[in-house]
């Protein structure tokens, strides 16, 4: 569906629509930019040329809709050859290949690829994808460089969070590593207009890491929490209490509570880094403990479950089991199944349960569906069910009757309240409680 205006009459081009992208372009229209988007996936493309969204973030289909309303805003699947806007900005996926560690960056090349014929002298490509210390460098500038003498080309990194994008891309200072000094200039320039604070750097190699060790920090702080909460479990101690205690009044840095650690980011960003220092020698041994400790927590709750079950007399093959939270997590809301607990969880179940039932309050019942789950409202799920387990922390569960749900499940009626959302006095298993 090309655009029928010419591509370069667009102030920004954003390659890739997915969560970076379209919230990027979202923030772009509500400061008055026309933003022509490109996107691969056809039924994504169909969908947002039409200002619909396939991700639930509050305010951007109203800025996408507003978009499309007055031309502002339009998608293409093909780029062609022809000039594009003076601002190109690269927001594709750098997943983590299946089975392995090590970063996968097709679609960072081929999008690379699409751009490099409709781009010029004066161009601006700004990546803005999270990616291993040196790509910007080595895999950009060289696809660019077959047509673009010195491209004009800097790295500046989303760092949002889901539920509140919009706002952050509005207000969070901008991270601009040029690879000239010309470059860096430019994107300063460009992304002074969408937020009060811009923070140069040295190098498109120092933005990159700027990036890496924002998440890997806050994996790495979440980590220390699960760590407490395993501690605690052995000594009969309570995590929460631990914690709170040591936090409360006290100056130094906070401890984080237990739980689960998901995303797409922080599931990825410790390997992306990883990956970037393994030709230098070095490895991030603290980083990639915590990483470890944090993917090994869905399958410890799953374990504690299933004993619990068998401590009270029921065989597990013959138990129900409600999963609770799909989205990988609850505050701020959001429908993000990337990286989420179940990913583990849930096939660790089925191999020994008689059936796994599945409810969220924002992921949509046919996605819960697509995973092989029957989906269910919170009262038919808990209904029969011999064993239910809370995985995120959204807010609607501390307005749940929680004591006449428990009365419809089945014996041993096992909760297992992952975040303790649930009030108090409730008789349910938690985190770092033994």
């Amino acid at each position: 569906m090309p655009s029928s205006r010419p591509y370069e009459d667009y102030d920004v081009c954003v390659v890739g629509l997915g969560y970076v992208g379209v919230t990027l372009a979202a923030a772009l229209l509500t400061t008055g930019r026309s933003v022509l988007g490109y996107e691969t996936n056809p039924a994504v493309a169909r969908e947002l040329a039409r200002g619909r969204l396939q991700v639930a973030e509050p305010g951007v289909e109203e800025a996408v809709q507003g978009g499309v309303a007055t031309g502002a805003f339009a998608v293409t699947g093909d780029l062609g050859e022809r000039p594009l806007p003076p601002v190109v900005i690269i927001c594709v996926g750098t997943p983590i290949r299946a089975g392995g560690t090590t970063p996968d960056l097709s679609h960072l090349r081929a999008a690379t690829e699409a751009i490099a014929a409709g781009t010029g002298d004066d161009t601006l490509v700004i990546v803005r994808s999270t990616v291993p210390v040196g790509t910007s460098r080595d895999l950009v500038l060289p696809i660019l460089r077959r047509t673009i003498p010195e491209p004009l080309i800097a790295f500046c990194p989303e760092r949002t969070i889901q539920g509140q994008a919009l706002a952050e891309l509005l207000s969070l200072p901008q991270i601009v590593g040029g690879l000239t000094d010309e470059a860096g200039k430019r994107a300063a320039e460009f992304f002074a207009t969408l937020t009060d604070q811009v923070v140069p750097v040295s190098s498109p190699e120092a933005a990159e890491l700027v990036k890496l060790v924002c998440n890997c920090h806050t994996d790495l702080i979440y980590g220390f929490g699960n760590e407490v909460a395993l501690l605690t479990e052995k000594l009969g101690l309570d995590a929460r209490e631990v914690i709170d205690s040591a936090n409360l009044g006290y100056p130094r840095p906070t401890l984080h509570k237990p739980g689960f650690v998901g995303g797409s980011c922080l599931t990825k960003d410790p390997y992306l880094l990883a990956h970037s220092v393994a030709a230098h020698d070095h490895t991030p041994r603290m980083l990639l403990a915590a990483r470890a400790l944090n993917e090994s927590m869905p399958v410890r709750v799953g374990e504690r479950v299933l004993a619990a079950l068998r401590e009270q007399g029921q065989d597990p093959a013959d138990a129900r089991i409600l999963l609770s939270g799909f989205a990988y997590k609850g505050r701020p809301e959001t429908d993000d199944l990337r990286g989420a607990p179940y990913e583990s969880l849930l096939p660790y179940l089925r191999e020994r349960v008689g059936e796994v039932v599945g409810h969220d309050f924002v992921v949509p019942p046919d996605r819960i569906e697509a995973l092989g789950v029957r989906a269910v409202d919170l009262t038919e799920g808990f209904t029969g069910a011999h064993a239910a387990v809370l995985l995120n922390d959204h807010p609607r569960y501390g307005d749940i009757d929680i004591a006449g749900l428990v009365a419809r499940m089945a014996e041993p009626a096992v909760v297992y309240d992952t975040w303790r959302v649930l009030p108090p006095s409730t008789k349910a298993m938690r985190l770092g409680r033994a």
